[in-house]
């Protein structure tokens, strides 16, 4: 073939591939536990309000994971048109200068441009190419593909058969939003909005409210549900395959993908984090990776999420693969701090305040490496070292004292649900 052999080998195990929106996410998602990132740079991407990347900024994500054994892809995925294409050849040269160990295309054009321009790159086939069976992965793997990304649209034993058949690397989405289109190919936001879901634009009309309105009676609005305030009917649950990682892995997929590049950080750390935990388990003890269940959907709920659902991979969704009432998210903690340093003498860290936190507060020390405790916030002090009893400012820097040692990068989470306060 081609194109290069990835530069870092995982010795058989399946990747974990995490979004990457911006510098801190790609940093926490490598921190976390990630074997590989994915970013957009400022073109040709499909998250354009999704903080991207310059240059500059992708050169020292990439130095940075690089350092550390991991990798880094780089999405040109947009379904190009004429006046897209001019730029693209000096676009995928200076990805190429950065030593980018991949690059998702969807559109065949472009995957023609890339071909020729850096033959020495890998090249992903995006999941917006949608492809669903074995015949499409060996054609994009007989004009020089390195990996695939299968359509979110298939059934695991569909996923089985397409390894069973083909000899590219194939990857897998198994956590984060799914699109109401197939594979994301929609024009419903380009209609309602002027903004090209395919050019990186998308508005997510198919979370919005919707009731019925008869052409002939205007202004009366009739709920698809039994519900005043309307339906949210195209608004899909979020994917969550990590009780099913046993089966996945065993059909021989080579990367486990986590959607979410507009994301928080603190979305990033702990889904990271819980599926790290999860495919290391199972690996070394698949008793125990069933035994752990409990742990790391409660884990999950932590985060900013809507209701759970396996997608396709267990069967075809019925109407239970969608929420109809709201298309708020839901989450059982609160992101408060980020642990930027910590001094061992005084057993003070150095945190960046993320949301309203004081003194009695009971909260999480949520680790990357290391496992979590509990303590209340008993001293706080701002830059001048006086002692305050709330931290409001955004992205205030304090120091708090910690009953035990913590790692930089450490999360700092507060549980909703519980009575403290």
């Amino acid at each position: 073939m081609l194109f290069q052999k990835n530069k870092f080998e995982l010795n058989g195990r399946a990747e974990l591939l995490a979004p990457a929106g911006n510098l801190e996410k790609l940093k926490i998602a490598i921190l976390y536990g990630a074997d590989a990132v994915y970013l957009g740079g400022k073109k040709f991407g499909l998250r354009s309000y999704g903080g991207n990347f310059s240059m500059q900024e992708m050169n020292e994500g990439i130095k940075f994971a690089h350092d550390k054994g991991k990798k880094v892809y780089v999405t040109v995925n947009i379904f190009a048109h004429n006046e897209d294409l001019a730029g693209i050849p000096d676009y995928l040269r200076e990805l190429a200068e950065l030593a980018v160990d991949g690059v998702l295309i969807s559109d065949p054009g472009v995957f023609a441009m890339a071909r020729q321009t850096i033959p020495e790159i890998p090249l992903h086939v995006s999941t917006q190419a949608n492809t669903t069976n074995w015949a499409s992965v060996n054609a994009w793997s007989a004009m020089g593909a390195g990996r695939v990304v299968l359509a979110r649209e298939l059934s695991l034993r569909e996923i089985q058969t397409i390894r069973q058949k083909s000899s590219a690397e194939l990857e897998i989405f198994v956590h984060g939003a799914m699109c109401i289109s197939y594979s994301g190919r929609c024009v419903m936001s380009n209609y309602m909005t002027g903004r090209d879901s395919n050019k990186g634009a998308c508005a997510q009309a198919c979370r919005w409210n919707y009731s019925l309105v008869e052409e002939k009676r205007p202004g009366e609005y009739y709920p698809v549900e039994e519900d005043s305030r309307g339906s949210y009917i195209f608004n899909s649950k979020d994917m969550c395959l990590l009780p099913y990682l046993d089966k996945v892995i065993n059909s021989g997929v080579n990367s486990l993908k986590i959607e979410g590049r507009m994301k928080s950080v603190y979305y990033v750390a702990g889904v990271v984090k819980a599926y790290r935990e999860a495919i290391d388990t199972y690996y070394k003890d698949p008793i125990l990776f069933k035994q752990m269940q409990k742990k790391w959907r409660n884990d999950l709920a932590k985060i900013s999420h809507r209701q759970y659902t396996a997608g396709f991979l267990l069967a075809k969704p019925d109407h239970d693969g969608h929420v109809y009432d709201t298309s708020s998210y839901t989450q059982t903690a609160d992101f408060i701090g980020m642990v930027l340093s910590y001094d061992e003498e005084t057993s003070f860290a150095t945190i960046e305040q993320r949301n309203n936190m004081k003194l009695g507060q009971y909260i999480e020390v949520f680790q990357p490496h290391g496992p979590s405790y509990y303590q209340n916030i008993h001293i706080m002090k701002n830059d001048e070292g006086e002692n305050i009893d709330t931290a409001p400012h955004p992205q205030q820097i304090i120091k708090m004292k910690m009953e035990h040692p913590v790692e930089s990068g450490a999360i700092l989470r507060r549980d909703i649900t519980r009575p403290f306060v």
